[in-house]
């Protein structure tokens, strides 16, 4: 079992109830904030007898602490057919298990998970639940799935639900989208803390073969063929590759954080560290 995945909102957290995420509200109780004149924060039961004796105005002088918020952690994930590619790992099995450990993790301490699964259209809905069977029902709902969908255009109606208090949204995918498209579902998102994951296969990148019969098959409804793979093909394939990636990263710092590559195999601690702004 993946451990529990570390997070923290950019910015202040607008939720509705006590969590463990800091806020811009102050009350009675929490961390200490700072020291603000009694009219500023009529509470008696806060006032800071020595901070009145030493105010030079001669004002009565209270302590104002900051509440802690919950907040919604959310997953988009992309249900087009290309989800479900297997190479050197298989993609579906990588979105399930991070999708489970956000779930678990968020609900753990209080936070509210809630899933978009889209193709045309957004297929899959989970509404945000702080109950402790989400993530059993996250699992059961993904690894029933298969990802057929001829597109994800449903991601930007998914992205227009969204609004309101500031989330922390997830968005999953292999962001092999019309950039139009990827574009215009970040603009939907703006106002919220998004962290793009980006599905890839070692097979699709360096692990390809420098000449030799390669079987490829458009998971879109394209069929199957064979290519001659040869240096110079391999090298158009991975500037475009590089090409894909460097607009991924040019669109997602507009919008606050890098995206994350997620490859192969899930490492929550990677992935923590990367929420957390720690990765190497």
């Amino acid at each position: 079992m993946t451990g529990d995945i570390l997070y923290r909102l950019r910015g202040p957290a607008a939720g509705s109830g006590a969590g463990a995420h800091r806020s811009r509200d102050t009350g009675g109780i929490g961390v200490f904030r700072d020291h603000v004149p009694f009219w500023r924060h009529p509470d008696a039961r806060r006032i800071d007898l020595r901070a009145t004796l030493r105010d030079p105005f001669e004002g009565t002088v209270v302590r104002r602490f900051e509440q802690s918020r919950a907040l919604e952690v959310w997953a988009l994930v992309d249900l087009s057919a290309s989800m479900r590619f297997r190479g050197a790992g298989a993609t579906w099995d990588l979105v399930t298990e991070l999708c489970i450990a956000l779930a678990r993790s968020a609900t753990r301490i209080g936070d509210a998970f809630g899933l978009i699964g889209c193709g045309a259209g957004p297929e899959l809905v989970l509404p945000a639940s702080r109950r402790r069977g989400t993530a059993d029902a996250v699992a059961a709902r993904l690894r029933a799935m298969a990802p057929g969908g001829a597109s994800a255009d449903g991601l930007l109606a998914a992205a227009t639900s969204l609004a309101g208090r500031r989330k922390l949204v997830v968005v999953v995918s292999d962001f092999r989208l019309p950039e139009a498209l990827t574009g215009a579902v970040f603009e939907r998102l703006q106002g919220h803390d998004v962290v793009p994951v980006a599905i890839e296969d070692g097979a699709l990148g360096e692990g390809l073969p420098a000449f030799g019969l390669i079987e490829l098959e458009d998971l879109e409804g394209g069929g199957r063929r064979r290519v001659l793979m040869r240096p110079s093909l391999r090298a158009r394939w991975l500037a475009r590759e590089a090409e894909r990636r460097d607009f991924l990263r040019r669109l997602a710092l507009r919008h606050g954080r890098p995206p994350y590559r997620l490859a192969d195999r899930f490492d929550g601690d990677d992935f923590s560290r990367h929420l957390l702004g720690t990765a190497a």
